[in-house]
């Protein structure tokens, strides 16, 4: 597939994306990413490895637009992580400082 990244045309194709980022080790995501065979790696991280090119020389959207288009799967951010449930007495105690009761 042709696709223009940074005002550059590369063929791109599922195949080659994946023999590319083979054995290469993903960063901690912290916003879009791109999820390939079973791992997930930035949309920059992947960009820099298939175009070769310095990363602020394209877009997030440029590289998830082709990735979408190749069939990867891609995500707006990171999952979040999981919420601590707590009941409203503790709640309540965390606010209040947890006061003890020292007779």
């Amino acid at each position: 597939m042709r696709c223009v990244i940074a005002r550059y045309p590369f063929d791109l194709t599922k195949t080659g994306v994946l023999a590319s980022m083979k054995g290469v080790t993903p960063e901690i995501v912290t916003g879009e990413s791109v999820t390939i065979g079973r791992r997930r790696y930035p949309v920059k991280q992947v960009g820099q490895v298939i175009t070769r090119q310095d990363r602020r020389d394209f877009t997030g959207g440029e590289v998830i637009r082709a990735m979408t288009r190749l069939g990867f799967t891609c995500h707006a951010r990171p999952d979040a992580a999981p919420m601590r449930v707590t009941t409203p007495l503790q709640t309540a105690s965390a606010l209040l400082g947890a006061a003890s009761l020292d007779g």
